[in-house]
């Protein structure tokens, strides 16, 4: 049987990445909450900034807001227009888009990163993912559990 020829004995392994990624795991939608995180609000500024069209913006930013990530505020009536501001759910968002840059300065922009985040305490924010039990790097392992985590 060709190999692209999917079987009968498929069974995608549960999992939240594979979960969280049906709701922001498309580019204009990565973009779309990047530029919410540059405090762009507005829809033609969103839509400049991405380079999404009208109709597939649109989508994403419907898509955002029925899962809790954005929120609309009206700030004209008459036609009615609205803002877009990230809730609690898409601010925490930041984390995943800043190791996203970091991972893309290393290896995509390795010469000149277009954009550099500068932390509150004055230096250049250098993200890391740490064991929040003892303050070891994520990537120093761990072994999965739960679920999704059975092997073949």
């Amino acid at each position: 049987m060709p190999a692209h020829v999917p079987t009968k004995d498929v069974h995608p392994r549960e999992c939240s990445v594979a979960d969280a990624l049906r709701v922001v795991g498309e580019r204009w939608t990565l973009l779309v909450i990047r530029e919410l995180l540059y405090g762009v609000r507005r829809f033609e500024g969103i839509a400049r900034n991405t380079g999404a069209s009208r109709d597939i913006l649109t989508a994403r930013l419907r898509k955002l807001e029925a899962a809790g990530i954005i929120r609309r505020e009206l700030y004209n009536e008459h036609p009615a227009r609205y803002e877009y501001h990230l809730t609690s759910s898409g601010r925490e968002l930041s984390d995943v888009l800043s190791m996203l840059m970091k991972w893309g300065d290393r290896h995509i922009n390795t010469e000149d990163p277009p954009v550099r985040w500068i932390h509150t305490c004055g230096e250049v924010l250098d993200p890391v993912v740490v064991c929040a039990h003892c303050g070891k790097p994520a990537r120093d392992g761990g072994t999965p559990t739960g679920r999704g985590a059975l092997a073949d």
